[in-house]
């Protein structure tokens, strides 16, 4: 487990390290407030003893415009220390959020599907908050705390070494009593952290669900568990702020001790004459000042722990480390015909799962359309999600014009497959865009060509702001099958040479399939194509077509062929085609 120091260290080495300048420059600030709040205490020793016992009236105007002066130096340099760090702060959690989200996407996709994405949204807006904490206000106070309580001890012991040595005495019990409840404030805003992101997850399925919600009328189930979420954050901060509330249970009765205590002791020297009277009002102003920055240091390891805390989340996150990348010596990817072939291939999503795909061998002709027909579940969608590399085998090799796609880049890789699911992904910006989200250098006539042979056009040009329309959240304005439409456009923009069709045409009309269908014979002549479909009329001129059950291949064949040796296959064509 990583300690707290070496947590620090990378913090510092990997994002404060960056902005040292400006955090020396808050510091000089810092140097200048301990300063000038130690020349205020300083300069009430004169003022009393030189004004109101000596009656000087050369220091009646000076003395009060030093004081003004000095409260004005504290001031603007308290502002100036404050706004620097703010934004060294808000700078380093922008650094973090963008580390971790270049991480997300880049990570291997089991790895996203492995947690709920609103935990992932909490790290990267809510942990990184304690981040900024840490950095703009623990580290500045510490800095501008520690010189200013070192500047008015220094003027306390000017005064008087015997007051300053009893008044002294509550740092270290103020210190113990803060590590306490830096530790616990460090637990408590973890489990804070975790109920948020346990509501975070509820809130985004709570909307994404909605329609569900209603059809089965579950308002006051959802409402209950709602406020269950909500009341579950509630007292967790409730929690923090009584954990925050406790060091002044602890402080102000040792800041009444040690008055009481002060009191007596000056009473008793100023009755012996030990100490003036504009002595002891300076060293009570200097421990008045000081007051502040005691509390304010004692508190310190609250704000420390809660950083810490927060980092233990965030950095894991920022350090995933990717089992699917490019091989050290990875080659580009020479295309000649697009055939793909997997040999003796085993897979499973996950290592205590069992094998979804079991010693699957399967050719895929390049320049020709092949499907995969299957009952939900048989692995036909872990076929195509291996040829891009989404996931990779467990154990066999899958070819691309002979040379095994794990042996390629990447990105060699995956720019020349397309991809068009049954789950139609869009982004809540325009059509144009959504569109282009497969070729941002295309041109205006590239996109309406696509969109005119996807059959995309027919609609979009009603609109009211056609290819500029805002479509909403996952295309919440427009149909499944314009959804449908526009992801294939999308498709056809990126000229890929292999085409992945996942239940491409499920969400659309007769009339409509039967025009798509058109645009897919456009979109796949001439390149690898690879269809899986429930709908058997869509792949009946398939040049092959292998039937896939319990994660095997169990027959092959055209269709006419499979008619024959297949039962399989010969059942989802009696229940389709002939029931039509």
């Amino acid at each position: 487990m990583i300690s707290n120091f070496q947590i620090l260290k990378r913090l510092y080495s990997d994002y404060s390290k960056n902005y040292i300048w400006k955090i020396m420059l808050s510091g000089l600030f810092s140097l200048i407030v301990a300063g000038s709040t130690s020349a205020i205490a300083y300069l009430l020793d004169p003022a009393i003893k030189k004004i109101f016992v000596d009656k000087d009236q050369s220091l009646i105007l000076i003395i009060p415009a030093l004081i003004i002066l000095a409260f004005f130096a504290k001031g603007i340099s308290l502002y100036a220390a404050r706004v620097l760090m703010i934004g060294v702060g808000n700078d380093i959690k922008k650094d973090m959020q963008d580390d971790m989200l270049k991480s997300l996407i880049k990570a291997d996709t089991n790895l996203i599907h492995g947690k709920h994405s609103g935990k992932y949204l909490n790290h990267v807006l809510g942990d990184t908050a304690h981040i900024v904490n840490l950095v703009s206000t623990t580290i500045l106070n510490a800095f501008k705390d520690s010189l200013t309580l070192f500047g008015l001890l220094v003027v306390m012991f000017y005064q008087n070494w015997k007051l300053s040595l009893i008044a002294i005495l509550m740092i270290p019990i103020a210190t113990l009593a803060a590590k306490s409840l830096g530790k616990r404030i460090g637990k408590v805003t973890t489990e804070a952290q975790e109920k948020t992101g346990e509501a975070s997850k509820y809130l985004m399925e709570l909307f994404k669900n909605h329609k569900l919600i209603k059809i089965f009328q579950r308002e006051e189930y959802e409402t209950e568990r709602s406020s269950s979420f909500l009341g579950d954050v509630k007292e967790k901060a409730k929690k923090i702020a009584i954990v925050f509330t406790r060091a002044s249970v602890v402080m102000e009765p040792l800041t009444g001790i040690m008055i009481a205590i002060l009191i007596f002791v000056t009473g008793k020297l100023i009755i012996s004459g030990e100490i003036d009277i504009n002595n002891f009002f300076s060293f009570l102003a200097a421990m008045m000042l000081a007051y502040q920055p005691v509390r304010s240091l004692a508190t310190l390891n609250v704000g420390i722990n809660q950083g810490l805390s927060a980092a233990k989340r965030i950095l894991p996150i920022i350090d995933i480390k990717n089992k699917i990348k490019d091989k050290k010596d990875s080659k580009n990817l020479k295309i000649s015909n697009c055939d793909i072939e997997f040999k003796n291939c085993d897979f499973k999503y996950f290592d205590d799962q069992s094998l979804v795909l079991k010693d699957v061998s399967l050719k895929f002709a390049g320049g020709k359309m092949t499907a995969l027909v299957g009952h939900s579940g048989a692995g036909k969608s872990s076929i195509l999600n291996l040829i891009p590399r989404f996931y990779d085998c467990s154990s066999g090799n899958i070819y691309m014009d002979g040379q095994s796609i794990y042996d390629v880049k990447l990105n060699e890789l995956r720019k020349n497959i397309s991809i068009v699911t049954q789950d139609t992904t869009l982004f809540d910006d325009t059509i144009k865009n959504n569109i282009l989200y497969a070729n941002p250098n295309a041109t205006e006539n590239d996109i309406l060509d696509v969109a005119k042979k996807s059959f995309a056009h027919n609609f979009i040009k009603d609109l009211p702001k056609k290819y500029e329309t805002i479509i909403g959240e996952n295309g919440l304005r427009l149909s499944g099958g314009e959804k449908q439409r526009i992801s294939i456009a999308r498709a056809m923009l990126k000229k890929a040479p292999v085409i992945l069709l996942d239940e491409a045409t499920s969400s659309l009309d007769a009339e409509t399939e039967s025009k798509i269908q058109e645009a897919m014979n456009l979109l796949t002549k001439g390149r690898t194509t690879i269809v899986i479909a429930h709908r058997l009329s869509t792949i009946l001129n398939s040049n092959k077509i292998f039937v896939i059950e319990s994660g095997k291949v169990s027959a092959e064949g055209s269709h006419e062929e499979l008619l024959k040796k297949s039962l399989t296959y010969k059942s989802f064509y009696e229940k389709q085609i002939r029931k039509d």
